[in-house]
């Protein structure tokens, strides 16, 4: 009887921490594995990390040969899952400067701008207390065609986003929003996928123009 009880004990724990994962758990430890093996130590390291936004920017090595780069972007994410997981995607790498992209998928899932900033000043927080000295650079969420019925809300994100860093030597906001709006104050449609969400080679090269300043 007791060995009974005990393997359906057991059997409920494995369940139970299976169901308990986090959706990203995967995704997180592919990106662990990868740069497990080409990340060193001691080098200067810039952390690229956020959402699909910064997942698929490709060669970012090569726009910024000065410095070890490291992509952790996540697809899907928000600002409280890279909380969640700043151990493994930012603090391993011990990063002089980290670029962050987070905001456009909390607000496609309702979260109020107000909440939205409140969680990014206590990611901001403790990456300053881990890393002394770190340059944090918050990406403004971006103007997108299939996110534009958000627009409102995108812009109040972006107006908290950069009051947040405003007298902060640490803590600089990069503002991609208006090089990717046209004259007529509508969003370029020409830099995006037939997704409209993600962005062209184009729309990425907006984005190392205005990042480029900042960084280096």
């Amino acid at each position: 009887m007791r060995k009974l009880l005990s393997l359906l004990f057991t059997t409920v724990f494995l369940v139970s921490s299976a169901q308990q994962q986090h959706p990203f758990q995967e995704e997180v430890n592919t990106i662990i594995k990868r740069y497990d093996t080409i990340w060193t130590p001691g080098e200067s390291t810039i952390v690229f990390t956020g959402s699909s936004s910064i997942r698929m920017w490709q060669g970012l090595q090569d726009l910024f040969p000065r410095y070890q780069v490291i992509n952790s972007g996540f697809g899907g994410s928000m600002t409280a899952d890279l909380h969640h997981f700043s151990e493994d995607l930012i603090f391993r790498y011990d990063p002089d400067k980290v670029i962050i992209y987070e905001g456009d998928n909390d607000l496609n899932d309702n979260l109020r701008p107000a909440d939205i900033r409140k969680q990014m000043k206590q990611l901001v927080h403790e990456i300053k207390i881990r890393q002394e000295g770190v340059q944090i650079l918050l990406i403004a969420a971006k103007p997108s065609p299939s996110r534009w019925h958000l627009k409102g809300r995108f812009k109040r994100l972006n107006r908290k986003l950069k009051r947040l860093c405003q007298g902060d030597e640490q803590l600089k906001f990069v503002n991609i929003w208006d090089p990717m709006i046209r004259e007529d104050r509508q969003v370029r449609t020409d830099i995006f996928l037939e997704d409209g969400l993600h962005m062209t080679e184009e729309g990425y090269r907006i984005w190392h123009h205005v990042l480029k300043n900042h960084i280096n």
